[in-house]
Formats: structure tokens, C-alpha cells, sequence
């Protein structure tokens, strides 16, 4: 057998035979100095766990959220059964210290664990395992209204930061916590470094993608990679007011919104077509080139998207992405998709003839016809059009549901 495998499939069969997490199987214990911090909001039902670590993907194993339930972080020798068994007497109706205590109670091990939690009313319990005190820096937990912070391995004022910077801060729930775990490493943190962190917040209200899970699994600097993420998540939620109040003719807030996002989202790569979509809404051309050329300039296969730009062709600063550019079936669908959205009828509709002269078999290009003609009141023309999209391609669900709206 190769040498160099062996190794790794007698980690895996060790690891199916005992049951234990890899790291405890080759250190005999799993020391990793984490510090964390929990909390709950009443008034937007969110729960919330921001962690770091010196270890890699700290995310994986400390993070516990089920939305109006509660929340727990388990680190040190980790366990997720304090997890799962405490959502189990959460539901129940136990407290919080209760259903962290039931398995707290039948942990052979409990002197290696740290676990806090807290609870849908915002009552919070923690513990930390007897011996940690004898590991190199502190170890405990700090709690106040609707949060605890705990960790092990570190500087003296690392909790204490994170206690009043979470109380002083205001803001989202995510960026009160993201602020006070940066609050507790730049008060000394762990002493032995830093490796991953995460930051996840869930709510009973909130739909898929208003919930955060971030990750930063390995890196020499994952306060900053996890802050740059937390602001890509708010720039993206900047980028599609601005579009709406673009849409709604408010100028100003768009301008403002908009420059909010690109501020956040900068090496975003994928959103910046939605931000030079966002300043041809506004009728600034340059300011689209300027951010498709930068796009371009950070990822050269950003090239794929200058189709859909066909509209900036004679801009200054774009002709050299057309020239000698021959478009296949889908880049027409692109150039005469961002017409539409920009609401250029004329253009549109001049772009679609041309498209469809080259393509004459694209059932796409012809429902995109058929939804400009619908857009202009011309509803025979519109309906004749979608017939032939359907026509040419019964898959075409977008034609056949627009069709099905006409008369």
C-alpha cells in the first residue's frame, strides 16, 4: 500500500470503530483555544453565534442554531450531543441550564467542555470544564441581557471587551456580533493565534436567504475575511434597494445605495454586473464601464458577461471587448435581456430583429419578443410570437406561462 495513504485509512477506520473526532484520535485531546459568543434578539426573533478559533473550521462543530428554540456553542473538547440533547429538553419545556445539564450529567468528560446557551425567552447558561484551569491562559464565560461570551486559552480582557463592546454596539445582530468577537481578539484573543471563524444568525421569521452562515475555514486572517463576507452579505441587500429605488424614480437614495454597495461588495466579482446594471438604471455609462472593466481587470474570464453589455459597445473603454466579437445564439438572449430590464424598448426591439435574423430557430429570443410586444399593448404580435417559442420549444416554460396569461 502506498505510504502515504496508509496513514490517512487508519485514521478512518480508527475514526468508524471509536466513534471519535479525528483530532482526539491523534492528540489524545482536542485543546484548541476558541472564544465565542451567543445572544438573542426578542424584537427581530434572531439567534445568533459568532466563534473563532486556531484551529481550522471552527463553523463545523460549534454552532448550533434551531430558530425559536434557542442556540448553543460548544467548543473546547467538543460535543455536539450538548446540542442536539438540549434542543430535545428545550422543546420539552426544560430551561436552559436544565437541558444543557442533562447531558452534562452523563459526560464522562465533562472537565474538557465548554458549552453556553440560550434559550426562546433570552435566559442564557454556561459552563466550563475543570480543566481548563490548568491550560495556559483564561478560561470561563461572561453573561448579560440576552448573551453569553465564553472561550479558553486567553488574554485576561478578551471576554470583558466582548461583553461591553456587544452592549455599547448597535446595529444588526450579525454585525453587534461580528463587532464584538474583532473586540476580543484585538483585546489579546486567544494567546496561541487564530485560524477560522464563523458567524451564523437565524430567525424564526426570516426567509432562506435573510439568514447568515459564514465561514472563514482557514486563513491568516479571518476576522477580516469574515468581516469582508459580512459586508458582501449587506452589499448585495444595498445593491437590490438601490435597483428598487432606482425603479420607483427616487435618484438620490438610489445613488446613495448604490455607492454603499459597491463600497461593500469591492472583489465581489459576481455582482458586478448587477452594480453596472444598477449605474446604466441611472444613466451613467461611464460609471458601468468603470466597474465592468474592473471586474474584468480582477477575474479576465468576466469577459463571459460583456455580451450582455452589447447596449456600451461604442462606450469609450468597451470597444475593445467587441471588436472582431462574434455572438452565438446566447449572447444575443443576454444583450436583449438587459434591454429589457433597462426598460430600452426601442433598442430592444431593434437588437431582438437582429438576434433573431441570425437566429431564426431561438425559441428564447422569441419569447423574450413576445415579452417586449406584451410590454407595448401589442397583444396579437405578442401572442403570435410566444406561439413560436412554444413551437419551437415546448420546454420553454417562461413562454408557456406568459402565454397562458393573454387572452
Amino acid at each position: 500500500m502506498n505510504k502515504l495513504i496508509a496513514p490517512v485509512l487508519l485514521s478512518f477506520a480508527l475514526h468508524s470503530a471509536l466513534g471519535q473526532n479525528l483530532p482526539s484520535l491523534l492528540t489524545g485531546k482536542d485543546i484548541n483555544a476558541t472564544f465565542s459568543i451567543v445572544a438573542y434578539v426578542s424584537a427581530a426573533q434572531e439567534w445568533g453565534i459568532a466563534v473563532a478559533t486556531n484551529n481550522i473550521y471552527v463553523g463545523n462543530s460549534t454552532v448550533y442554531i434551531q430558530p425559536g428554540l434557542g442556540a448553543f456553542s460548544v467548543i473546547a473538547e467538543t460535543d455536539p450531543a450538548y446540542a442536539h440533547n438540549g434542543f430535545d429538553q428545550l422543546t420539552q419545556g426544560k430551561s436552559i441550564r436544565e437541558a444543557i445539564e442533562y447531558t452534562q450529567k452523563k459526560d464522562s468528560e465533562v472537565y474538557l467542555r465548554q458549552v453556553s446557551g440560550i434559550d426562546r425567552q433570552g435566559h442564557t447558561f454556561s459552563f466550563t470544564g475543570a480543566s481548563w484551569k490548568y491550560q495556559k491562559g483564561f478560561a470561563g464565560s461572561l453573561s448579560g441581557p440576552g448573551f453569553v461570551v465564553m472561550g479558553n486559552q486567553l488574554s485576561t480582557q478578551t471576554l470583558s471587551s466582548m461583553s461591553m463592546t456587544f452592549q455599547a454596539t448597535t446595529g444588526t445582530l450579525a454585525q453587534r456580533l461580528l463587532t464584538a468577537l474583532v473586540a476580543g481578539q484585538n483585546a489579546g484573543g486567544q494567546i496561541t493565534g487564530k485560524q477560522s471563524a464563523a458567524l451564523v444568525v437565524k430567525g424564526t421569521d426570516n426567509i432562506w436567504y435573510n439568514n447568515i452562515d459564514l465561514r472563514v475555514d482557514d486563513s491568516r486572517n479571518p476576522f477580516g475575511d469574515l468581516t469582508r463576507l459580512l459586508n458582501y452579505h449587506y452589499g448585495r441587500i444595498r445593491a437590490n434597494q438601490a435597483i428598487y429605488a432606482i425603479r420607483m424614480g427616487n435618484r438620490q437614495r438610489g445613488i446613495m445605495l448604490l455607492t454603499q454597495a459597491d463600497s461593500l461588495t469591492k472583489g465581489w466579482n459576481g455582482l458586478q454586473s448587477k452594480i453596472a446594471t444598477a449605474w446604466l438604471l441611472l444613466h451613467e455609462p461611464a460609471k458601468a464601464v468603470a466597474t465592468i472593466r474592473a471586474a474584468i481587470h480582477d477575474n479576465p474570464k468576466f469577459k463571459e458577461n460583456i455580451p450582455a453589455f452589447y447596449l456600451l459597445r461604442n462606450e469609450p473603454g468597451m470597444q475593445e471587448y467587441f471588436q472582431g466579437k462574434t455572438f452565438n445564439e446566447k449572447d444575443w438572449i443576454a444583450a436583449v435581456d438587459l434591454l429589457d430590464q433597462l426598460d430600452l424598448l426601442t433598442e430592444e426591439d431593434t437588437v431582438c430583429r437582429k438576434a433573431l435574423q441570425q437566429f431564426p430557430s431561438s425559441s428564447y429570443l422569441y419569447y423574450l419578443r413576445g415579452k417586449l410586444l406584451q410590454s407595448q399593448s401589442k397583444t396579437a404580435d405578442a401572442k403570435a410570437a410566444l406561439q413560436k417559442a412554444v413551437q419551437l420549444d415546448h420546454d420553454n416554460a417562461e413562454a408557456v406561462a406568459l402565454l397562458a396569461t393573454m387572452p
